[in-house]
C-alpha cells in the first residue's frame, strides 16, 4: 500500500470508487449546493448592488456632494461658499395636499427644483416635452410633473388641475424617472415635481414650516473623492452653526447602503442555515456510504491498510464530492444577479450592475468545504478503529462508539473555524455571535430530544398491542432512525414555525386594526397663529373627536455630553436618533402617553437655562445620563441643554411623541409650526375621515394632512416586501431539510428491508408491518413537532421583541397546522419507502444473511 507516490494513492482510491456513480451521495451533493448557491446568490446580488451605488454615487445624491438643511434656505455666505466649488443645484422637498376641482385631496411629496435640476441624470417624462418647459408658468398658471401613481388616484391626465396651497398648476407630464429618488428615503405620498417660483407662490413656506432644502454640488474638473473629503471638512470648520447634513456621493444613500449589509446579513444566515440542515444530510450520506462499503472498508484492511489510510480515502471523497456540490450552488449563486437584473431591473428601482463576484464565490465555496468537513469528519473517524470482524458484525448490530480523539479534536476545530467565519464576516457580530450559539442549542436540543425518545421509549412497559410494541422497539432499537429523524424534522419545523411567527407578528404589526388609542389623522404645518382657530375648526366638524396639538420644530444633534456626534458610538436601537433631523417640542408638563423615570420635570414658570427632558432608552443608547449636557442645531443656531429627566414612552400608541421634549424658555420666539392629531374614542369610518380631509383640505390649505391608517399601509408594503424575501429565502432551507429527511429515511430503506422479510417470514402481514412503521413516524414526529413548535416560537420571540424590538404575539394556530403538515409528510415519506421494502423478495434476502 505504501509506495512512492503514495501520497496520491488516497486520492487515486477515492477517485477510483467513484467511478461508480453518486449513488448514496445525491443528497449529500443537493444539500451543499442548495446552501452555497443561498450564499453566493446573495453576496453576488449584495455586492452587485454595492457597486451599483458606487457607480451611480453622483446621480443618486444628485451631485458629488449634498448640503441638506431643515427649515431654512442657506444664507447668502453659505451659499456663496457652495458656489465657490462648483455648479450649484438647490432643491426644497415637503409635503403638502393636493386638491381637485372635485373636492379629491390626497398627500403628495412635492419636490420644488430650479433650472439646473438635475446635475446628473435625466427626469424622463411622458410626454417628454423637457423639465424646463413642463414646469414653466404660462397663463398665470405653473407647470408640473406627476408621479403615475398620483395621476392614477386622482384620476388626472396630462392638461388636468390642481391645487396646493394658495397655487393652481396644470400637471403637463407623468415622472416616469426621477434620477435622485433613491436618496430621499420612504415616502408616504407619489412625487408632484414643481418650480421653486411655484413652491413660493403656495404660501406653504411659513416660517416653521417642515421643509428640507438640499443643495447639490458638482466639483469643478471631475473632483477626486479625496477632493469631496476636503470640501465637507471645510464646510464643517467654516460653517460649523449651519447644521446641515453633508453627504459625498460615496454615501448617496446611507440608510440604503445599511439596510443592504443587514440584509446581506440576514439572507447569508439563512443560507447558513441550509448548509447546517444539509450538513445532516452528508452525515447521514457518509454514515450510510461507509455501511454499503464494509466489505470494501475490511478487504483494504485485511490487505494491510491502515485505519489513517482508510479515513483518508473516504475524507478526500467527501471533500470531493462537496467541492462539486459548492461549484454547482456557486455556479447557480452567480447567475442570480444578472437573472434579476434581466427580469425585474425594470421595475425594482435599484442600480444593480450584475458581474461576477470571485471572492462571494470562494468564500461560499469555503462554507461548504467546511460544512461538508463538521459532519463527515464524526463518521470517517468511526471507521479508523474498527476491526475487520467487527465491521461484518455491524451489519446485524451497529454499536455507537466515539472516534479516536484527534479525530474529535479536528471536528471541534472544524466548528470553531465554521463559526468564527460566520461571526468575522457579519455586518453585526452580536446577531452573527447570537445566531451561532442559538444554532448550537438547537442542534444539541435536538440531539438530546432524540436521546430522551429513545430513552423513554426502551422504558416504557411492553404494550399489548403488536403493533404498537414494535413501532416502541423500532424507536430505541440499535441503527435507529430516530436521531437522524428528529434532527432534520426538528431544524424543518423550527426554520418553519420561526418564519410563520415572524409573518403573522409583522403582519399584525402594520396590517390589523389600529391601537384603540391610536390617531386617525396627524396634520403638519398648521401656522402657528392660527392655531386656535384650527382647533375650533375641527372641533365643530368632528365634535366626538379628541385633537391634541403641540408645538413642533426640526432640530439635529450635534453633540452630546461633550463628545461631537460622529464620534459617539451608539447603540443599534438607538442609532436611528443621530442620522436625521428629529423633530422636538418644548412643554410646560409631562407630555401624555410619558412617564418620567429620572429626574424632576421643570416648573410651569421655569426661566433659567435650557433643559432637555430625553427618552430613556434612547438616552442609554446613545450614553447620556442626567446633567450632560447636549447641543441641538435648530434653525441654524446650536442650542445648548442639560438633561433634566428622562422618560419612558408609549410608541405603539401612535400618538404625538418626542425624543426631546425642552423647557419652553429654549425656543422662545423661534418661529415654528404646530403639529397636531385626531382621535376617534369609538372609532371612525372611511366616509367620516374622507369628509374631515376634504374639510381640512378646503379650508387651511396649508396644512398637511397623513391619513394614518395610509401611512402604516406604506410602511406595511415594505414589510410585506420583506416577509415575501424571508419566505423565499428560508424555502431553500426547508428544501434542505425535506432533502435530508428524505436520505435519512432513504439510508434505513436497507435495514428496513431486511426487517420486512424476516417479520414477513415469520407471518406478519403487510398491513400490519405499515401500521406498525406508521405508528413510529407518527410518534417520533409528534414528539419532535412538540420542541420543534417551541424552539421556533422561543426564536422568533428573540428576533422579534429583542432584534427587532416589536411585540410579540405567538401565533398557535398556524404554528401547529405548519407542524402537524411536516408530520405527515413525515410520515407518509416513510410509509412510502417503507411500503417499497415490503415488496421485496425474501429468498434472495435471506440468501445472504
Amino acid at each position: 500500500m505504501h509506495t512512492s507516490n503514495g501520497r496520491w494513492l488516497s486520492l487515486r482510491f477515492a477517485l477510483r470508487e467513484l467511478r461508480g456513480g453518486l449513488r448514496g451521495f445525491y443528497v449529500f451533493v443537493a444539500c451543499i449546493a442548495l446552501g452555497s448557491m443561498a450564499i453566493a446568490g446573495v453576496g453576488s446580488l449584495a455586492a452587485s448592488l454595492t457597486d451599483g451605488l458606487a457607480r451611480e454615487g453622483r446621480v443618486i445624491l444628485g451631485g458629488d456632494l449634498a448640503f441638506t438643511l431643515i427649515q431654512r434656505e442657506a444664507t447668502a455666505n453659505e451659499r456663496a461658499f457652495l458656489d465657490a466649488h462648483g455648479k450649484t443645484s438647490s432643491a426644497a422637498t415637503m409635503r403638502a395636499m393636493a386638491r381637485t376641482a372635485s373636492s379629491q385631496a390626497t398627500l403628495v411629496e412635492m419636490k420644488a427644483v430650479d433650472d439646473a435640476y438635475p446635475l446628473f441624470g435625466q427626469a424622463t417624462l411622458e410626454p417628454s416635452d423637457g423639465l424646463a418647459e413642463a414646469l414653466m408658468q404660462r397663463n398665470g398658471v405653473f407647470g408640473a410633473v406627476a408621479d403615475p401613481t398620483l395621476m392614477a388616484r386622482l384620476e388626472l391626465k396630462p392638461g388636468a388641475r390642481i391645487a396646493i396651497g394658495n397655487a393652481n398648476f396644470e400637471v403637463r407630464a407623468a415622472l416616469t424617472n426621477e434620477p435622485d429618488k433613491l436618496a430621499g428615503g420612504i415616502g408616504f405620498g407619489p412625487r408632484l415635481l414643481v418650480s421653486q417660483d411655484a413652491l413660493r407662490a403656495t404660501g406653504l413656506l411659513q416660517p416653521g414650516s417642515l421643509v428640507r432644502w438640499h443643495y447639490r454640488v458638482r466639483l469643478a474638473n471631475d473632483a477626486s473623492d479625496s477632493a469631496t473629503k476636503v470640501v465637507a471638512a471645510q464646510a464643517r470648520a467654516q460653517l460649523p452653526e449651519a447644521g446641515w447634513d453633508i453627504r459625498s456621493r460615496n454615501n448617496a444613500s446611507p440608510q440604503l447602503e445599511r439596510n443592504v449589509e443587514r440584509f446581506t446579513q440576514f439572507l447569508t444566515i439563512v443560507g447558513l442555515t441550509a448548509l447546517l440542515v444539509g450538513g445532516v444530510g452528508v452525515g447521514n450520506a457518509v454514515k450510510s456510504h461507509l455501511d454499503r462499503r464494509r466489505e470494501a472498508i475490511a478487504t483494504m484492511k485485511a490487505l494491510g491498510a491502515s485505519g489513517g489510510r482508510v479515513f483518508t480515502i473516504y475524507l478526500v471523497q467527501a471533500l470531493l464530492l462537496a467541492f462539486v456540490g459548492g461549484a454547482i450552488g456557486g455556479l447557480f449563486g452567480a447567475i442570480l444577479p444578472y437573472a434579476i437584473s434581466w427580469t425585474f431591473g425594470a421595475i425594482i428601482p435599484l442600480p444593480i450592475v450584475p458581474a461576477l463576484h470571485p471572492r462571494e464565490l470562494a468564500l461560499a465555496l469555503i462554507y461548504g468545504l467546511l460544512t461538508a468537513l463538521v459532519f463527515a469528519l464524526w463518521p470517517l473517524g468511526r471507521a479508523h478503529d474498527i476491526p475487520v470482524a467487527e465491521l461484518f458484525r455491524e451489519m446485524v448490530a451497529p454499536q455507537p462508539r466515539y472516534p479516536r480523539r484527534r479525530y474529535i479534536a479536528f471536528t471541534l476545530i472544524a466548528i470553531v473555524v465554521l463559526a468564527a467565519l460566520a461571526v468575522l464576516l457579519a455586518y453585526d457580530r452580536r446577531v452573527a455571535l447570537i445566531y451561532v450559539a442559538i444554532a448550537a442549542v438547537v442542534f444539541v436540543l435536538f440531539r438530546g430530544v432524540a436521546a430522551l425518545l429513545m430513552i423513554l421509549a426502551s422504558k416504557v412497559p411492553r404494550p399489548r398491542s403488536t403493533g404498537l410494541r414494535m413501532a416502541v422497539a423500532n424507536i430505541h432499537r440499535p441503527g435507529a432512525l430516530t436521531p437522524t429523524i428528529v434532527l432534520s424534522l426538528g431544524l424543518g419545523i423550527t426554520l418553519l414555525v420561526t418564519v410563520i411567527e415572524i409573518d403573522g407578528n409583522l403582519r399584525h404589526q402594520f396590517s390589523n386594526e389600529l391601537p384603540a388609542r391610536a390617531p386617525s389623522f396627524y396634520f403638519l404645518d398648521i401656522p402657528a397663529d392660527q392655531g386656535a382657530r384650527f382647533e375650533t375648526f375641527v372641533s365643530r366638524q368632528v365634535p366626538s373627536a379628541k385633537l391634541e396639538e403641540v408645538p413642533m420644530l426640526r432640530g439635529r444633534i450635534v453633540s452630546g455630553g461633550g463628545i461631537p456626534v460622529e464620534n459617539i458610538k451608539p447603540k443599534d436601537e438607538a442609532a436611528w436618533v443621530l442620522q436625521s433631523d428629529r423633530g422636538i417640542t418644548y412643554s410646560a408638563d409631562i407630555p401624555t402617553g410619558s412617564r418620567l423615570v429620572e429626574g424632576k420635570w421643570w416648573a410651569p414658570d421655569y426661566n433659567g437655562p435650557p433643559l432637555v427632558s430625553f427618552e430613556k432608552r434612547i438616552a442609554d443608547g446613545l450614553g447620556l445620563k442626567l446633567g450632560d449636557p447636549i447641543i441641538v442645531n435648530v434653525l441654524g443656531r446650536n442650542i445648548t441643554a442639560t438633561i433634566a429627566n428622562t422618560r419612558t414612552v408609549d410608541w405603539e400608541s401612535l400618538g404625538i411623541n418626542f425624543v426631546m421634549v425642552f423647557s419652553p424658555n429654549s425656543f422662545r420666539g423661534a418661529p415654528h409650526t404646530n403639529l397636531a392629531t385626531l382621535a376617534y374614542p369609538g372609532g371612525s369610518t372611511p366616509a367620516q375621515e374622507a369628509a374631515v380631509l376634504r374639510a381640512v383640505a378646503e379650508s387651511f390649505p396649508m396644512v398637511t394632512t397623513v391619513r394614518v391608517k395610509d401611512a402604516l399601509d406604506a410602511v406595511g408594503s415594505i414589510i410585506a416586501n420583506l416577509v415575501l424575501a424571508i419566505r423565499g429565502a428560508s424555502a431553500i432551507t426547508l428544501i434542505a431539510a425535506a432533502l435530508v429527511l428524505g436520505g435519512a429515511l432513504a439510508a434505513g430503506h436497507r435495514h428496513r428491508v431486511y426487517d420486512a422479510v424476516i417479520l414477513k417470514t415469520l407471518g406478519a402481514t403487510r398491513l400490519r408491518l405499515l401500521s406498525a412503521y406508521g405508528m413510529e413516524y407518527l410518534l417520533i414526529g409528534a414528539a419532535t413537532a412538540l420542541f420543534g413548535m417551541i424552539s421556533g416560537s422561543l426564536a422568533a420571540w428573540l428576533i422579534v421583541a429583542q432584534l427587532m424590538h416589536l411585540s410579540f404575539a405567538w401565533q398557535p394556530w398556524p404554528a401547529l397546522a405548519a407542524a402537524l403538515a411536516a408530520v405527515s409528510v413525515t410520515v407518509a415519506l416513510g410509509l412510502a419507502g417503507t411500503y417499497a421494502a415490503l415488496g421485496q423478495k425474501p429468498a434472495p434476502i435471506l440468501r445472504n444473511l
